[in-house]
């Protein structure tokens, strides 16, 4: 039986020429060490959700991913994050919105899908869910990053919400989310999407990470899909969903799916992207339509790789 797993630290606008090899060093490090957390999970028999759910804890632990420590700042300057988790077998699902001061979303996620009778909790509600759960608390000074708190008072100057990670202009676009899909070696499909969402949000607003369906999906049926671009775009397009379906209806390949929606889809409406992708066969598909994306799989057929940009 085949089994793998791929991650992603984010998409957007990632170029060679603005990237310190200190720096990039750091993202190869931190994508390596989530890689290598989830895989051995996978390769002991684990579940693909254990290797999902600690592959991204390893990222949002990392102050360099947007996500959990190194989530952005808000326009009033605090870290709300979202976060989903969805087990291909059964289609159960745990997701979170707007949440403050919790280590680990991902973790609340899971929580959730396992036990509650709810699929999503948001804000002070979610919060008072992970109190009972007993889920580890951190206070704001874990998630205040200089780096992040610098990109904050930018874009606050600017008057603009960023796609982050780092902001400069509003055409240097970078979509901080992290993600990772799984196949274990029972058949089993996993997928999780963790994030901070934008530099300096307002109203509440709420990306596609944590909607199942738009910006994670798995079915043991199809596939296990984890997303990172522009939310908005891809929570209209139903992302995650649309690739399985293709593949439940029309009998696409992964490849095939995944081509139709990240390079003709999304960028037929302007959506700008990409997904990590593993089907039940333990093929993987890393598509995006940016200029880079933090990416990372490795699989049992003994492929692997850890790659930033096109």
């Amino acid at each position: 039986m085949n089994f793998g797993i791929a991650i992603h630290g984010g998409a957007g606008t990632i170029l060679r020429s603005s990237m310190t090899e200190e720096k990039e060093q750091q993202y190869t490090a931190a994508l390596q060490e989530a890689l290598n957390t989830g895989y051995s999970i996978l390769q002991k028999g684990g579940s693909s959700l254990d290797a999902v759910e600690a592959a991204i804890i390893s990222l949002e632990d990392c102050p360099l991913f947007n996500a959990g420590k190194g989530a952005v700042f808000n326009n009033k300057g605090v870290h709300e994050m979202d976060a989903s988790i969805m087990n291909g077998k059964d289609l159960s699902a745990g997701a979170v919105s707007l949440i403050k001061n919790v280590k680990n979303p991902i973790s609340l996620c899971r929580t959730v899908m396992e036990k509650s009778e709810h699929v999503f909790l948001c804000g002070e509600g979610a919060e008072e869910f992970a109190q009972k759960m007993n889920l580890q608390f951190e206070n704001d000074e874990y998630f205040n990053d200089a780096f992040r708190h610098e990109q904050w008072m930018k874009a606050k100057e600017a008057d603009g919400s960023f796609l982050d990670h780092n902001v400069q202009t509003q055409s240097d676009k970078k979509f901080g989310t992290v993600g990772a899909v799984a196949l274990d070696l029972n058949g089993n499909l996993a997928a999780g999407t963790s994030t901070g969402g934008m530099t300096n949000k307002k109203f509440g607003r709420v990306g596609d990470s944590p909607i199942i369906g738009a910006g994670t999906y798995a079915n043991n049926k199809t596939c296990a899909i984890s997303c990172t671009g522009h939310g908005e775009l891809f929570i209209r397009s139903v992302v995650a969903y649309d690739i399985s379906a293709l593949m439940e209806y029309k009998n696409l390949s992964l490849h095939e799916a995944c081509e139709e929606v990240v390079m003709k889809k999304l960028v037929s409406i302007g959506g700008e992207g990409g997904v990590i992708a593993i089907d039940k066969n333990g093929n993987i598909e890393l598509p995006f339509n940016s200029e880079g994306m933090y990416r990372a799989m490795k699989s049992s057929k003994g492929n692997e790789l850890i790659a930033i940009y096109k």
